[in-house]
């Protein structure tokens, strides 16, 4: 598999070839964790990070490096000087 962008998500076929290649379906895996069958397959198409981790685990990749948009790093927001009050001494 290539080596993927740290700015953009894996191919949805990517992420389940992986999966394949752990001799595992995404519905044997949903089955194995208590869920229906269909459920991960869920975390592939929208941000749900309890399928995110379960995936991950069986690929053996974090999940923040499979679905880099979903894991960004906060912004640190600047304060507005406005906003701090100054005292005098």
């Amino acid at each position: 598999m290539k080596e993927k962008s740290m700015t953009s998500d894996w191919h949805k076929e990517d992420i389940i070839a992986a999966v394949r290649k752990k001799k595992k379906s995404l519905a044997a895996l949903s089955r194995e964790y208590g869920l229906a069958s269909g459920t991960l397959m869920n975390a592939i198409n929208k941000p749900w990070p309890r399928g995110e981790n379960i995936i991950a685990d069986i690929i053996g990749i974090p999940a923040s490096d499979i679905w880099p948009s979903r894991y960004r790093k906060p912004t640190r927001r600047g304060v507005r000087k406005s906003s701090i009050k100054k005292t005098r001494v």
